[in-house]
């Protein structure tokens, strides 16, 4: 791929991405695949004037062999040091830029039941960090290609071709052409438009259904909003949190889901993918869970913590996208999540809630916020996908027919 077009992406992630400040620290978490590019974005915060740009390394084949050695009190043990680099987080709210290029297999055969008792060991410890830092921060999540992960998206094509078309596809679906801050501006304003009719309708409900089985109808919290595309920090800085995005999304009241979901596309957690699942809820619970492949994993994710088992999210993406039309299945969330619309187990988002700057974090969860450890995405889009908005009084707006916008 050619620098000057790596270059421009990498500037979209600084500039339109977290859009970094003057002065403002940034940390980046990447792979150790693509260690150039990582070097073009560091160098793209600097020149936005960043007073210090650090680089967190993780590598999936260390990451099983800490998990094989270590004892679960030694994993789940969050140290004075650590303790210390959270609080300068909290103190100084960097921004946060997420370079994804993990092989979706790559944790496969790590006990996973192992590392879910140490997370559940030190998120109690971390959690206050997390709590202090939520809606102030901007943050980025984009995708580099890895060597395994390019193999599992392009089998029949060398390493290569593979990493050379993972880029095309990554940069297409980024909007990266002549001039992508305009096109981001203008998906961001269409976005708007289509969250701004959805907030008109007064929603008190979505029912979904689709031919594969799923009945599910979802309460809505009155004062939640839908949002898509760019977000503004409580400092009153506008970030794009996803490069890509196609998704209008919401957080649902807690404790209202009935029915049934069927997966549509494989789900990446924790490096296994878990694979032709579905998930019953009532009174807002997922009471069962059943999965071809990864089901045991699946149930572990659920029962992470109280609200891992509750929804956080709804989010409504069209089969219209650019991701979904380049008919390619990504196996990973940041990309086949804007190619259909899903749902998210765990953490719901505050900022969803009107007003929310003004309003505590505690105050955002009572109103019916989900709170949990994880936020999972699963995909439940497909063609013959409708959703209906169950309105004030009980009107019925058809918000998706046969898997795209009804307006």
């Amino acid at each position: 791929m050619k620098k000057t077009v790596l270059r421009e992406y990498a500037k979209l992630i600084v500039r339109c991405g977290v859009n970094v400040q003057k002065g403002q620290e940034v940390i980046v978490y990447a792979d150790l695949d693509q260690p150039q590019f990582v070097q073009m974005v560091v160098e793209e915060c600097y020149k936005a004037k960043a007073k210090k740009v650090i680089v967190e390394w993780n590598y999936q084949p260390m990451a099983k062999i800490h998990v094989r050695y270590q004892s679960v009190k030694t994993l789940g043990t969050v140290t004075e040091w650590q303790k210390a680099r959270r609080q300068h987080q909290v103190d100084t709210v960097p921004c946060r830029i997420h370079l994804i290029s993990e092989d979706p297999d790559g944790l496969k055969g790590m006990n996973m039941g192992k590392l879910a008792k140490a997370r559940q060991m030190s998120y109690p410890i971390l959690k206050p960090y997390h709590d202090q830092l939520e809606g102030k921060e901007q943050w980025c999540i984009a995708a580099v290609p890895g060597a395994a992960w390019a193999k599992k998206v392009f089998p029949g094509l060398s390493k290569a071709q593979a990493m050379e078309k993972l880029w095309e596809a990554i940069l297409f679906t980024s909007r990266v052409n002549e001039d992508p801050v305009k096109a981001w501006e203008e998906h961001n304003a269409n976005l708007n438009k289509r969250c701004q009719y959805l907030n008109s309708l007064g929603i008190e409900s979505l029912h979904y259904t689709a031919d594969n089985g799923t009945d599910l109808t979802v309460g809505m919290i009155p004062q939640a909003r839908f949002c898509g595309g760019v977000e503004v920090s409580s400092q009153g800085i506008s970030f794009n949190p996803n490069i890509p995005t196609e998704e209008c999304f919401i957080s649902p009241m807690k404790g209202k889901a009935e029915g049934i979901v069927y997966s549509t596309k494989p789900l990446s957690y924790q490096g296994q993918l878990i694979e032709n699942f579905f998930i019953r809820f009532e009174n807002g619970k997922a009471v069962e869970a059943k999965a071809e492949k990864g089901e045991e994993l699946l149930n572990t994710m659920l029962s992470m913590d109280e609200g891992s088992a509750y929804l956080g999210e709804c989010a409504l993406v069209p089969q219209a996208s650019p991701i979904c039309e380049s008919g390619l299945l990504f196996y990973n969330t940041l990309f086949d999540e804007n190619a259909a619309c899903h749902l998210a187990m765990g953490m719901g988002f505050a900022d969803t809630i009107e007003d929310h700057h003004n309003k505590t974090l505690e105050e955002c969860r009572a109103l019916g916020i989900n709170d949990s450890m994880i936020h999972e995405d699963f995909m439940i889009g497909c063609d013959s996908m409708n959703i209906d908005a169950i309105c004030a009084g009980g009107k019925v707006v058809p918000i998706f027919r046969g898997g795209n916008w009804a307006f």
